[in-house]
């Protein structure tokens, strides 16, 4: 697995999230994750499996769950964020997060609840399952939503780090202010 490149630069996302924070999150703990994967499954029968196919294994465990979630997880996370995002969905999205959550507003909402509430470091996710239905989840650690027996499932399509490294150098304790913060970069295309 190969660290991704950022689809915008570390200060692409200011004021909302700070660039010494991306430059951090990506190329040390982001980066620290793809290197531990890429050891932990070295001549193992995970190697040369997709993320998604490791993250899905039942029994998990160990140096592979917690730096393959890392590796999946944060992938996901720098591409549903752009320098354009915020405002709100539209077309099939916006018609999903209405039927399923009432209106956007009632989906912000929950959304911004699992984030904020999440205990400890952790996700909190939009995820899509079979048929269409949305749900809002969380997840502890780097814990997702593919992984079995996390009580949480369907495919990701959004998510929010609210491991103190995604937020603290700008936020410091106030999570529930980057959670809002992050409706601003959320790229709803």
């Amino acid at each position: 697995f190969e660290l991704p490149k950022l689809p915008y630069a570390y200060d692409g996302l200011e004021p909302h999230i700070d660039a010494r924070t991306m430059e951090i999150h990506h190329s040390k703990h982001h980066n620290g994750y793809t290197n531990n994967l890429n050891n932990a499954i070295s001549g193992t029968d995970m190697e040369g499996k997709t993320i998604e196919d490791i993250c899905a294994t039942p029994g998990l465990s160990g140096a592979v769950r917690n730096n393959g979630g890392g590796f999946y997880n944060h992938s996901l996370f720098w591409s549903v964020m752009s320098p354009n995002g915020g405002g709100t969905p539209s077309g099939a999205l916006a018609d999903a997060i209405n039927d399923t959550f009432g209106s956007f507003d009632s989906f912000k909402d929950t959304f911004a609840n699992a984030a904020k509430t999440q205990f400890g470091s952790g996700w909190a996710w939009l995820c899509v399952h079979k048929g269409g239905k949305l749900d809002v989840c969380g997840t502890p650690n780097q814990d997702n939503p593919l992984m079995p027996g996390v009580g949480c499932g369907g495919t990701p399509i959004l998510g929010i780090d609210v491991w103190e490294h995604a937020y603290y150098l700008n936020y410091q304790n106030r999570r529930p202010d980057y959670v809002e913060a992050f409706f601003n970069v959320i790229n709803w295309d």
